[in-house]
């Protein structure tokens, strides 16, 4: 794996990820005075030891989710983007296409499917009670 570092954001280089499993819960999209806007979701893994993933659509990718509930099976292609903030840090899984399990097409309009470099989300602030560890 080759790390790149910019400003305190990670990234694994162009290195994605894919995962399959049950949407569990899609949370409102969160706006910030920056600009930035965010969308969280939770996928439940069909493993033995099944685990509850929570990713995030980023700005133009959170519309990706308007076209999947929750129940709906459905496999996500995402970046891991680390960073430091205040001497903590924190993992986020940054989702870039979303598509039904199995589907021989995406539903709804199509979503870019290159690998999307990790973005730098500007003046995302973090509230220390806000962070439950």
């Amino acid at each position: 794996m080759r790390w790149t570092s910019t400003h305190h954001f990670l990234s694994l280089g162009n290195m994605a990820y894919e995962m399959t499993g049950k949407i569990k819960k899609i949370f409102d999209q969160q706006d910030f005075p920056s600009g930035f806007y965010k969308r969280e979701f939770v996928v439940t893994t069909d493993e033995k030891f099944p685990q509850e993933v929570k990713l995030s659509c980023l700005k133009d990718k959170v519309a990706a989710l308007d076209n999947f509930k929750e129940g709906d099976t459905v496999q996500v292609s995402f970046n891991v983007n680390g960073r430091e903030w205040n001497e903590k840090y924190f993992v986020d899984l940054t989702a870039w296409k979303i598509e039904a399990a199995g589907a021989a097409a995406p539903q709804g309009p199509p979503v870019n499917e290159q690998v999307v470099p990790a973005e730098d989300p500007g003046d995302y602030t973090v509230d220390d009670e806000d962070i439950p560890f």
